[in-house]
């Protein structure tokens, strides 16, 4: 792999460093030195010239479902049930390879987007069930074991970097050959490409579950394998006491601790936030998502307050629509100051963290992604503030944060290497993948 040296860019390391004037190497896709003023000269290395724009590190997503990419649109009155069962509806017959490429589909254009790291929800091998008085109906038979492991090879195929999150199919048949199923998928996982296929976590399910035997599996393979475990909690103001109840659930199964995230984390208690602050667990905030479904607000201040670490993620691209990082920083931004009717109770600097160098923390990753610094993976967006112009920069941060948008993306990095230019993806089965997912539309 041909080293990379990218000159004349305005680094953004993280949240609190900025380079002006700066200057990138990297080699084995991996960043081994940064600096400001002139770059040093290196044989046959790859000039990127950033003319002047900003170099950022690539986005990290908390919580995403890449499956949902051809979706769109569906349900855009509904709350998270309804909205569910029209959302699910185009992909409930797919096959496992139909079901490739629209993972694909969707892995390529969060890339395009300038996320290149995120934690993904494989659509489970049970399709979604509607939800009546907040409980699952009847269940529909499993999909084949191929069904899994298709989205995993297709996240893998695509080049971006993610955890992947399997559900244990615990409804029906023994815990033990549910447990065993889950197993083989994360060992066909763990036999990919590590540096792309992070690692597997358990998609925790306890909020469709009617028995708490859910969350006591979930621990267990949790516990047997080293995952993480991240569940859609008290998300929708649909049923808000059945949710709460459920709480106990996981807490008196020992799932609560650092490995531990609620997704959502809306509907929430004193208690409850205090009781995930006190055990180190983590909160995913998905603000776009929870507008577009009018699930609520999540009270990101206070959970920071607690000391209750968050990141933040784009979620479906079929409940947000757009997979933008930027849309998701500004709404979740303007939204918690709206709501706290104060402009000092979130920063720029606050949500920018929170997307990119917190996020990877939540995921346990942040030794590898997330920040603009030496050993990690070279991971980053090129953002041009003159194409178009915004005019000047006086506090790049803020405006980086503020001003910013897909327009002004130029190019994403993964590991050094160009994956899109101008939120096009550079992928050789990108015009394939289209095709195929409209066709099968």
């Amino acid at each position: 792999m041909r080293d990379v040296l990218i000159v004349n860019a305005h680094l953004i390391r993280d949240s609190t460093t900025l380079v002006p004037h700066g200057w990138m190497h990297v080699s084995q896709g991996r960043i081994t030195a940064l600096g400001a003023g002139t770059a040093p000269v290196l044989d046959g290395a790859e000039i990127i010239d950033a003319a002047g724009a900003f170099v950022a590190p690539g986005f990290v997503s908390t919580h995403s479902h890449l499956f949902t990419s051809a979706s769109r649109g569906l349900g855009a009155s509904e709350y998270l049930y309804g909205w569910a069962s029209a959302m699910y509806a185009p992909t409930a017959g797919c096959t496992p390879e139909q079901i490739y490429w629209h993972t694909l589909h969707g892995a390529l254009d969060v890339l395009a987007n300038g996320v290149t790291t995120l934690f993904d929800f494989n659509d489970p091998r049970r399709p979604w069930a509607a939800m009546v008085d907040g409980r699952r109906q009847e269940l529909p038979p499993l999909r084949p074991f191929e069904f899994g492991t298709a989205q995993i090879d297709a996240k893998v195929a695509s080049g971006l970097r993610t955890v992947t999150a399997i559900q244990l199919e615990s409804e029906s048949g023994s815990a033990g050959e549910s447990l065993e199923n889950w197993t083989a998928t994360v060992e066909h996982l763990r036999a990919q490409d590590r540096s792309l296929a992070l690692d597997a976590a358990v998609y925790g399910a306890v909020q469709w579950a009617d028995d708490p035997a859910t969350a006591e599996l979930e621990v267990r393979a949790m516990g047997d394998h080293h995952v993480l475990n991240q569940a859609h909690f008290l998300e929708t103001p649909e049923h808000v006491e059945l949710q709460r109840s459920k709480f106990a659930w996981y807490a008196d199964a020992g799932a609560l601790g650092p490995s531990m995230i609620f997704g959502h984390f809306v509907q929430t208690t004193p208690e409850i936030v205090a009781a995930v602050a006190d055990s180190g667990s983590a909160v995913s905030w998905q603000p776009v998502a929870n507008g577009r479904l009018g699930s609520g607000f999540a009270d990101v201040t206070g959970l920071r307050a607690a000391g209750v670490r968050v990141g933040i993620g784009i979620d479906d691209q079929a409940c947000t629509d757009l997979s933008d990082p930027w849309q998701a920083m500004r709404f979740g931004l303007f939204g918690t100051r709206a709501h706290r009717q104060d402009p000092t109770s979130l920063t720029p600097a606050d949500v920018f963290a929170m997307a990119t160098q917190q996020a990877a923390d939540v995921l346990g990753i942040g030794d590898r992604v997330g920040s603009l610094d030496v050993g990690k993976y070279a991971d980053f967006v090129v953002v041009d503030p003159r194409d178009p112009d915004v005019g000047p920069v006086r506090d790049p941060l803020a405006s980086y944060v503020l001003s910013m948008s897909l327009r002004n993306l130029r190019s994403v990095y993964v590991g050094g290497r160009a994956v899109a230019h101008g939120s096009r993806s550079t992928h050789p089965l990108a015009d394939e993948c289209r095709r195929r997912v409209h066709d099968l539309a």
